[in-house]
């Protein structure tokens, strides 16, 4: 019996022991496609030797010392790296561990804000139905997945949930995308009116939605309304892009592709791509401004802010996609993958949609393709397809409840940007074989 307290307690996990660009090798010898990045984390495949170097070179030099009584080189380079590429207004970074912890730092940032600025009556969430922003209990109550709040609801914090932009279910026939855009953009207004606008703190959004509803994008000019009305009630805009961005839509951040620029944004995965665990909180200057010039203080810390070894190894992670002029490859990637899978998958009667951006695409499956009805969730489906792909060779990223959190099963991919073009095929091939062998032949 293994002593380490795995994900699932029933299930035997094979044991990795080697990386090889896009390719994990386990203890059998056996190598896994990484279609998924693990979680779009991997977004430079498991072997690349700038950042591998870069991290023992690191850790020679200090691999560790407390953000309490110090700050370091490669903090304060990557800090001015993300900065000088990141949406206008966003001038500081906060270092953490991971994706979680961005999303609570982001949290805290906002409710400090207002305090410093002497708006304690601020204290209302807005986030979106079917979003997902992290496990840990802030996050979590900011997250709309049912499933995953449903047993520690009474540990939550309230937040209020609106509609996603989720075109696939929520478009109604005959609404065009921007007419969709603007009914969700009046029902979020609602919403702040019913809460009253004095007393909303912040609005909390993943420009693209990833492990909860499967790449899903916003219909154009949605972000940009989201935008106007939080400006015009005084409301902050937090980004989620821990999964989203860092290139893994084709532009650094991907609030660059809805053309507005966030007060927080939270990134992580592609942010280290692997190499360390690291995430951070990029702040606007207002929000800087505000607590500098009051308490000086953020009333928030862990042990691990802005580790030194983590950061340099983000840095090189991140030097290496620019570098490498990797942005432009992830959009010509991406526009590939999507052209396989709509040649193979875009008349298969269980594949009901297939959507998103760059090196970041979805599959949603349904029982019938004409009433876009879900399995029965009994089924877990998802979890069927998540194994058969291991034993054809092929890492993807399937998750259940994408209607509500228990009906519905989609599969994310979002492999490394290093990808050869024959990659897409040998990912398009494998997961045609893993339907096969799940559905039987359609």
């Amino acid at each position: 019996m293994s002593h380490v307290f795995h994900r699932h307690l029933s299930h035997a996990y094979p044991t990795a022991v080697g990386g090889d660009g896009a390719y994990l090798i386990d203890a059998e010898g056996r190598r896994y496609l990484d279609a998924c990045g693990g979680a779009a984390v991997s977004c430079l495949g498991h072997s690349d030797a700038e950042v591998i170097e870069a991290v023992r070179e690191q850790v020679g030099q200090l691999a560790y010392a407390h953000s309490a009584f110090f700050t370091t080189e490669p903090m304060e380079a990557l800090a001015d790296f993300l900065i000088e590429r990141a949406p206008e207004g966003l001038s500081s970074v906060y270092f953490v561990s991971g994706g979680s912890e961005a999303v609570e730092a982001a949290l805290k940032l906002a409710r400090q804000y207002v305090i410093e600025r002497g708006e304690p009556e601020r204290r209302h969430l807005i986030a979106r139905r079917q979003s997902y922003h992290g496990n840990t209990l802030g996050a979590l109550a900011t997250g709309g997945n049912a499933w995953r709040r449903r047993q520690f609801e009474p540990l939550l914090v309230e937040v209020s949930h609106v509609s996603p932009c989720y075109a696939y279910r929520g478009q109604a026939e005959g609404e065009t995308p921007e007419a969709y855009g603007e009914r969700l953009a009046r029902e979020l207004e609602d919403e702040i009116q019913r809460l009253g606008s004095e007393t909303v703190m912040a609005f909390v959004a993943e420009p693209v939605v990833g492990a909860t509803l499967g790449a899903v994008p916003a219909v154009p000019g949605y972000f940009r309304r989201v935008r106007e009305i939080c400006d015009r009630h005084g409301i902050l805009l937090i980004l989620d892009e821990v999964m989203c961005g860092m290139g893994r839509t084709g532009s650094l951040f991907a609030a660059e592709q809805e053309g507005v620029a966030p007060d927080l944004v939270t990134i992580a995965k592609g942010l280290g791509a692997g190499y360390q665990p690291i995430g951070a909180t990029l702040v606007s200057e207002r929000i800087r401004s505000a607590i500098a010039e009051g308490s000086g203080f953020f009333q928030h810390g862990h042990t691990y802010i802005g580790h030194a070894t983590a950061c340099a190894a983000a840095l090189a992670a991140q030097r290496a996609i620019e570098s490498r002029d990797l942005l432009p490859r992830v959009r010509q990637l991406g526009d590939g993958l999507q052209r396989r899978l709509e040649a193979r998958f875009g008349d298969h009667p269980r594949v009901g949609d297939i959507r998103g951006r760059g090196l970041f695409r979805g599959l949603e499956l349904v029982a019938d393709r004409e009433t876009r009805a879900p399995f029965d969730p009994e089924r877990q489906l998802h979890a069927a397809i998540k194994r058969t792909a291991m034993d054809h060779g092929l890492m993807c990223y399937p998750m259940g409840g994408t209607l509500d959190g228990r009906r519905g099963d989609h599969i994310l991919l979002a492999p490394p940007f290093i990808l050869e073009d024959g990659q897409l095929d040998e990912i398009v091939d494998k997961l045609d074989a893993t339907l096969r062998s799940v559905l039987g032949p359609c």
